[in-house]
């Protein structure tokens, strides 16, 4: 099959490579459509410690099982082949402390499926049959490969505790910033002030209903919020959000910065303000409930789908990430989609 390959950072390339085989308790996805995240930029950089190399990248996707391996597991799911399905990429081990005490997400021997194993970037991928959700009819390949992105989202909100009547300010207006706007708007914040310097982007998080849209942090004036969620990723626009949270205020880091950033914080300004900062990491019991929002139609995925190329063309998809365009990349690596 056809696969995109990441050698060593900044080096990949569409090979040839074996066609995977489900063993006991996994099944085989025939993959109609992967969407382009953050990670895989830092993976394709080398800036995702995790990822070993070489490796097929590649996390938030759907498709068709095509191939299902022993065991009751995938019978258990309700899983046959040809089943449209979406995957949590999660591999948790289920045995060090974090497993056991219900926080998988921080696994001591954490990997998930294109960022520690080869993912979907490929013709076919190798999964869990226990990660495999049916899609429902309605639910389309490309809505259904953004559901493991908004189930990051949705564990992020989750963090932040209760947000009625909170005013927010969410940093950066790309695929995750515009999830976990929606959320925010949907969980009873009586304001929302969305930052991004690509003003199309902009556009559509107005169109989803933020309050206000910006291209930059000064035209806030001195406006302090309750709630600061940071999406990009970047140090710098990371210090930008905690300067502008208001006393008592809590800081969400969401965005994936490089392993080695560091941002500077004022330690009397969190004594003396009662600052909150906390992190989010990936999925944490909150896929089902993502294909439940996508599928109640409650969280649009319509405006954010904006680019779709086929697997031949990655490196034309990857350009158009870096280059902020659009909202959603996604490339199809079969005729499924």
């Amino acid at each position: 099959m056809r696969a995109v390959v990441v050698r060593r950072p900044g080096a990949f390339e569409l090979s040839d490579v074996p066609d995977p085989a489900p063993g006991p308790g996994q099944v085989v996805v025939e993959v109609a459509v992967c969407g382009i995240c953050g990670t895989d930029l830092h993976i394709v950089d080398g800036e995702f410690p995790p990822a070993p190399y070489p490796i097929v990248p590649g996390h938030e996707f759907a498709g068709q099982v095509v191939e299902i391996g022993a065991g009751p597991d995938a019978a258990e799911r309700g899983l046959e082949v040809g089943a449209r399905v979406a995957v949590d990429p999660s591999l948790f081990c289920g045995r060090c402390g974090s497993c056991r005490a219900g926080r998988g997400n921080l696994c001591s021997n954490w990997g998930a499926t294109g960022d520690t194993v080869d993912g979907a970037f490929a013709r076919y991928v190798v999964v869990p049959a226990g990660n495999a959700y049916v899609l429902p009819e309605h639910v389309g390949f490309h809505a259904g490969a953004l559901v493991e992105p908004l189930s990051c989202a949705v564990h992020g909100v989750r963090r932040l505790g209760p947000l009625l009547g909170r005013s927010v300010l969410v940093a950066g207006a790309g695929t995750m910033g515009l999830l976990l706007g929606q959320l925010v708007l949907r969980s009873g914040a009586r304001r929302l002030v969305v930052v991004d310097r690509a003003s199309g982007r902009l556009d559509v998080a107005l169109s989803l209903g933020v309050t206000e849209a910006t291209t930059s942090f000064d035209a806030l004036s001195e406006e302090r919020f309750d709630v600061a969620i940071d999406a990009t990723g970047s140090p710098a626009v990371i210090e930008l959000a905690l300067d502008r949270l208001a006393r008592g205020g809590t800081l969400l880091v969401f965005g994936v910065a490089p392993g080695d950033a560091a941002i500077k914080v004022s330690p009397f300004r969190l004594y003396n303000d009662e600052l909150t900062i906390v992190g989010s990491m990936a999925v944490l019991h909150s896929y089902a409930e993502a294909m439940s929002l996508v599928a109640e139609g409650r969280i649009e995925t319509g405006p954010l789908l904006t680019h779709c190329l086929p697997l031949e063309s990655f490196a034309a998809a990857l350009a158009l990430v870096r280059a902020g365009e659009g909202v959603k990349v996604q490339v199809s690596p079969s005729p499924a989609a």
